[in-house]
């Protein structure tokens, strides 16, 4: 099914983001000295290390967000015989405007284009989310 594509894309692209992010998280933490202290908070960890290394560690957290929402969509949309033509291209307009998104935080970070990003991507998965509605209804 041609939808499952854009979905695997997108799960691959989250396990690079974890990777990533700890590439950098960990030489990062240690550059910094940063204790392995149970008692410390996510606040204190972001306090620790640069913010260029946190971006990717904060986009690797929103991969876990809103593309919970599009897997689900997707895989409704296999179970109904509905993931190929728009609904596929859909998809991949879904999965890469996302990976764009990710490229922009983990590296410049120009909150108005990752807006930008995001909200377009929204959209996508709102027109695809309604599609599968009515595919399932």
């Amino acid at each position: 099914m041609p939808i499952l594509q854009p979905v695997m894309a997108l799960v691959i692209w989250s396990l690079v983001m974890w990777a990533w992010l700890y590439a950098t998280r960990i030489p990062a933490m240690q550059k910094a000295k940063v204790p392995l202290d149970p008692n410390m908070t996510s606040a204190d960890l972001a306090a620790a290390i640069p913010a260029n290394v946190r971006w990717k560690a904060d986009n690797y957290n929103h991969l876990m967000e809103q593309p919970t929402i599009f897997y689900a969509t997707a895989l409704a949309l296999v179970a109904v015989g509905q993931g190929d033509g728009l609904n596929a291209l859909l998809a991949w307009g879904y999965a890469g405007m996302r990976i764009a998104h990710s490229l922009v935080q983990a590296t410049v970070n120009i909150i108005m284009l990752r807006w930008a990003l995001f909200m377009t991507a929204s959209l996508v998965l709102v027109v695809l989310a309604v599609r599968a509605a009515f595919a399932v209804i």
